[in-house]
């Protein structure tokens, strides 16, 4: 019996794998449709505070997911809110690595007063907005250039401390 070339038995292994991972993404699909079932109670197609406690990573982000504010969480709501929340985490990745002070002020400093307020830093790095508080030195209410500043060289700290 002749061996299979090597580049044969890689391209086998490739286009044998691609239905199998089509069929992982399907069955994801299909748990989360079977969950959100499974939680919508009263069958409406929305999610209730209560209902969502069955699926706790909803439950933990459900006043960030309703969007209207009505106190039901749609699909469409969740979507919204998952793709949100990929923008940010890429925008966070880009600010946190290459990015200085003046980009996060440009894109998140809506009064344009130098400093971030709670709403202005929670809509502009809605990722870290929980941190607010810690990165508030002085308990004004706002987070100066010097405060941004000092986060910053942290998060780069961290960051050089971790390569090799």
């Amino acid at each position: 019996m002749k061996p299979i070339p090597m580049p044969a038995r890689l391209l086998a292994a490739v286009l044998l794998s691609v239905p199998a991972t089509q069929g992982m993404a399907a069955t994801l699909r299909l748990n989360q449709f079977d969950a959100w079932t499974r939680a919508d109670a009263d069958g409406n197609g929305g999610l209730t505070r209560e209902e969502a406690h069955r699926m706790p990573r909803l439950a933990r982000h459900f006043d960030a997911i309703d969007g209207n504010g009505d106190g039901v969480i749609t699909g469409a709501e969740v979507r919204a809110w998952r793709q949100a929340t990929r923008r940010s985490q890429r925008a966070a990745k880009e600010l946190a690595g290459s990015k200085g002070l003046d980009e996060i002020l440009r894109i998140a400093d809506g009064d344009g007063d130098g400093a971030l307020s709670r709403a202005e830093f929670s809509q502009g790095l809605p990722r870290f907005a929980r941190r607010f508080e810690r990165l508030d030195l002085d308990h004004d209410a706002s987070l100066s250039r010097a405060e941004l500043g000092l986060w910053l060289a942290r998060l780069r700290g961290a960051r050089r401390s971790k390569q090799p």
